[in-house]
């Protein structure tokens, strides 16, 4: 099935408030909407990624923790900014992730590295009461998986008035630090999640983290405010709030 797009984003105004706005796009016909719903008819299992999926680019949070992970690069390999960010993207383009090469390349321990570089504000952080009320109404389990800590999940959960609506909550400590794209990553925390892929969906920002979860049957939706075509992806929104309120 072709991606499907939604064409209704919700943008910061100047003072850092959200509205609805319409974007220069046709809106998506009934029939079509339909058929989006139809897609999940059977999905009675629902997987979050954390990042800028359950809460949007603009809050400034992945924005800190960037920060933090380059400058934890810096003190532990003794380079320069310049130097770190570029491992950094390297790591994250070969690995899936900073600490899955730290780990790898340089040994080094994932424990404090997680607490430090998650140890961030949330006072950018809003709550949306719709997007909880769409969630809670999602029939079946719910899960959020991160490549984050669980702890730090938790509390992004809470920040968004999200908290108490899953029935787990998966950092990449419980795949053995293991991160998202990897196959192994997803069979570790399905397993313990009790998810069964072909009765599940994944929602995920990074489209390499869709590719694995489509291999194992799932519906995917990739939440980013751009499409990325390819086979892997089932559907695209730009806003996760909007996409469940057609699925509930």
């Amino acid at each position: 099935m072709p991606a499907i797009k939604t064409f209704l984003n919700r943008h910061p105004d100047e003072n850092g408030k959200t509205g609805f706005q319409e974007l220069p796009l046709k809106a998506p016909c009934p029939k079509s909407s339909i058929m989006v719903k139809a897609s999940f008819s059977h999905v009675d299992q629902w997987v979050f990624d954390l990042d800028h999926t359950l809460y949007p680019p603009h809050m400034y949070l992945f924005d800190q923790i960037e920060v933090k992970m380059t400058q934890y690069v810096m003190d532990q390999l003794g380079v320069d900014r310049s130097e770190a960010d570029r491992l950094r993207s390297q790591y994250w383009r070969d690995y899936g992730t900073t600490l899955a090469g730290l780990m790898r390349e340089h040994g080094v321990d994932p424990d404090p590295y997680l607490v430090e570089v998650h140890d961030v504000s949330m006072a950018h952080m809003e709550p949306d009461p719709e997007l909880a009320s769409h969630i809670r109404s999602l029939p079946g389990t719910k899960i959020v998986y991160t490549n984050g800590s669980a702890p730090y999940a938790a509390r992004v959960l809470e920040a968004r008035g999200l908290d108490g609506l899953f029935d787990g909550i998966f950092g990449v400590e419980h795949a053995g630090y293991r991160p998202k794209p990897e196959r192994s990553a997803f069979d570790t925390v399905f397993e313990q999640a009790g998810i069964t892929p072909r009765q599940a969906a994944m929602f995920e920002d990074d489209q390499r983290n869709l590719a694995a979860p489509h291999d194992m049957g799932m519906r995917t939706v990739h939440v980013a405010p751009e499409p990325h075509d390819a086979d892997h992806i089932h559907h695209h929104t730009d806003d996760l709030t909007i996409f469940l309120r057609g699925l509930v």
